[in-house]
């Protein structure tokens, strides 16, 4: 699907768990991610159900005086509302839905308490600047729209989901109605980051030209070939994909950044100086736990073939903090399970992660 003949893949056996102390964007196409909340769509006309986005202050208004607690299913936020998941509705008119004109984040949850939140709210603000689309929302708005989900689902473990769209344009048109204003979801989803059994055995990949836009830096729900990679990793029996680039160097993970370690111990990431990686907020604060334990780091292009003789390889997002990579297109790396630089990054990660917790 992806050059095949060009990027082998030869299936193998899982490999042998590591210590215990190993345990836990964008692209061409218009497609909207959805997550697993209900996002029923109303075609009511140019008015659809529920879409018109309240000024900020309104909208934190109505976040104080809406008070009730829903039991049947998950409570998600849409437009300044708590709402049970299945109430929610958004326009079929929303440019999020027709041209993924949208950008999103995605912020951890462990022991109820919000990760990095500081920097995800800095990278949105920078998502939306490019857009030129206005923050819609103080951070603190934010904070307190998260934490309010959080204790609503009673969540102690998992990621909380925020995207932002440009709005209910009234018909569907490529130029944007100026007087829309912006959509404002988030939902919560429980997940298992910390014992993640992935990160115990490690996981495999396989490599495929990187074919997205060229603003990679920005985190919009243009997702489609991310989507389908995915898809077509999981088709040929791996966990993921490695993108290339023209010149067979690692760009990124579908939705993760790359990293590998050199037999001396180096560790090297791309650098995120261009505009065809994400600045990964979870990449960011493994680069900083490295230097605080003098680690040697480098930030520049690897190559494929680099990667196939390195010691070790690993992946970092959100949902999946420091996460082992044990195998690359059929190629064992290193001896093929978990090794103790990722395991390590991983531990120091999640406690040091903890601590500055919100």
């Amino acid at each position: 699907m992806y050059g095949a003949t060009r990027y082998p893949l030869t299936r193998v056996v899982s490999r042998h768990c590591c210590a215990k102390a190993c345990t836990a964007t964008n692209s061409s196409m218009f497609l909207s991610r959805r997550g697993n909340a209900t996002a029923a769509l109303s075609a009511k006309g140019s008015k659809g159900q529920m879409v018109t986005h309240r000024t900020s202050k309104k909208q934190e208004q109505k976040m104080k005086m809406s008070g009730s607690i829903h039991t049947n299913g998950r409570t998600v936020y849409l437009n300044g509302s708590f709402l049970p998941e299945q109430d929610a509705r958004i326009s079929v008119f929303d440019r999020g839905f027709l041209f993924a004109d949208a950008v999103y984040e995605v912020s951890s949850v462990l022991q109820g308490k919000l990760l990095d939140f500081d920097g995800h709210v800095k990278r949105l603000e920078r998502s939306l600047e490019a857009i030129q689309m206005p923050m819609p929302l103080t951070a603190d708005a934010f904070l307190q729209i998260h934490r309010r989900l959080i204790a609503e689902n009673s969540l102690e473990e998992g990621v909380v989901y925020l995207q932002i769209t440009r709005g209910n344009a009234g018909d569907r048109n490529f130029l944007p109605t100026p007087q829309a204003e912006a959509t404002v979801v988030l939902f919560t989803q429980k997940m298992q980051l910390v014992e993640n059994p992935k990160a115990k055995t490690g996981i495999r990949v396989v490599s495929i030209p990187d074919q997205r836009w060229k603003r990679c830096d920005i985190k919009t729900t243009q997702l489609l070939y991310q989507s389908l990679s995915k898809m077509n990793a999981k088709a040929l029996g791996v966990d993921d994909a490695w993108m290339l680039d023209s010149h067979d160097n690692v760009t990124e993970g579908t939705s993760n950044n790359a990293f590998l370690v050199l037999a001396d111990g180096t560790i090297v990431t791309k650098s995120i100086t261009g505009t065809d990686i994400l600045h990964g907020i979870t990449r960011a604060a493994v680069v900083r736990v490295a230097a605080e334990m003098d680690m040697q780091l480098q930030e520049r292009a690897f190559s494929l073939k680099e990667v196939h003789t390195a010691t070790e390889a690993f992946s970092t997002s959100a949902s999946s903090f420091v996460m082992p990579v044990v195998e690359l297109d059929g190629v064992q790396i290193g001896d093929g399970k978990p090794g103790p630089v990722a395991c390590r990054l991983r531990e120091i990660y999640i406690q040091e992660s903890l601590k500055r917790a919100v």
